[in-house]
């Protein structure tokens, strides 16, 4: 099973932007996403927003890296849809997996259909698994909240701080907590909300 805060799992796999090793992408942020299938409603909406959002987590230095176990033809044709119909442009490869070797390795396989689950995972520049969210099959993503955590992963490791519930970019983060009692006792007496809890801008 994969776990946040050990090594992602490390593939070779063909896409649709030609081979790719996740190992080339070191030193950038990650988005690694699974969808059930092609040709299908809910991943289709999907899809089109990816394409169309693509820029902003380019911005953020996060390469994009879609998957499911279909074939290469299969997505090929399905993009090439979408593309047509929506008037979007994927840039961004997306992994070809009908042995669904890479999809194992992340935990990804639903066993009663046999199709990828909808997962979520960030990947740091050392190539560390961040984050990961699965979503059920039958309702989509929110790519704000996909970008939201991205951009508080991103945060932390700049300040070295947290990010409060409901946390956007340009709020108040959290200092990380006391580590002795007199450290407690002199945030206590500089007015912090609680001894344990400190809020600051950056």
């Amino acid at each position: 099973m994969v776990k946040i805060g050990s090594k992602a799992p490390e593939f070779t796999a063909n896409t649709t932007k030609g081979p790719i090793a996740l190992s080339q992408f070191r030193g950038k942020w990650v988005l690694f996403f699974a969808h059930p299938a092609d040709f299908t409603p809910v991943c289709t909406t999907e899809f089109i927003q990816f394409a169309k959002r693509h820029k902003e987590f380019k911005d953020l230095d996060c390469e994009v890296i879609g998957l499911s176990v279909d074939s290469i033809y299969s997505h090929i044709e399905w993009l090439r849809h979408m593309e047509e119909s929506a008037k979007v442009k994927f840039d961004f490869p997306v992994v070809a997996d009908p042995d669904k070797v890479v999809a194992n390795l992340y935990d990804l396989i639903n066993p009663e259909l046999g199709l990828t689950v909808r997962g979520v995972f960030f990947i740091d520049p050392e190539g560390i698994l961040r984050f990961a969210m699965y979503y059920p099959i039958p309702f989509g993503r929110n790519i704000d909240e996909i970008l939201r955590s991205l951009k508080a992963l991103q945060t932390v490791d700049k300040y070295g701080v947290a990010c409060p519930v409901d946390w956007q970019p340009g709020q108040d983060v959290i200092v990380p907590p006391p580590q002795t009692i007199d450290e407690a006792d002199k945030r206590a007496k500089a007015g912090a909300e609680r001894w344990y809890l400190t809020r600051k801008k950056i």
